[in-house]
């Protein structure tokens, strides 16, 4: 299976998930015309990787210092999966890094934690 990425612009985050170091990061802004048309492929390699996967540990780094609504919506989805894959025996480690100044973040990782009985989520704080 191939490495999954898309460059960073200015309103999408650069995203790389690699399934040989079973290591998949999100970093940047998400505000894109259209989340779900953006992160549709990215949902997919994610679907696919995880039906594919024999037990394993996955990292999950993500860094993001805004994303609108609809993005939102998108990582529920995202985090859904992975929940999932933690209920089958996978090990999910996800580090949810927000700046310490920034409460919007952080705010909305513990909101996704809360949401979490099988995947192991760290808040980060990344000093300024």
């Amino acid at each position: 299976m191939d490495i999954f990425s898309r460059e960073q612009t200015k309103s999408t985050p650069w995203i790389q998930f690699d399934p040989e170091s079973h290591h998949l990061q999100i970093k940047g802004e998400s505000y894109p015309e259209n989340s779900a048309k953006f992160y549709t492929p990215m949902l997919q390699w994610l679907d696919e990787y995880l039906t594919n996967l024999a037990p394993a540990r996955i990292r999950v780094d993500i860094e993001l210092i805004y994303f609108n609504s609809s993005s939102s919506k998108v990582f529920m989805n995202f985090f859904d999966r992975l929940e999932e894959a933690g209920q089958k025996g996978i090990q999910v480690e996800v580090n949810w890094m927000y700046h310490e100044d920034n409460e919007t973040a952080q705010e909305c990782g513990e909101e996704f934690q809360e949401d979490l009985e099988n995947v192991s989520f760290s808040l980060v704080p990344i000093e300024e």
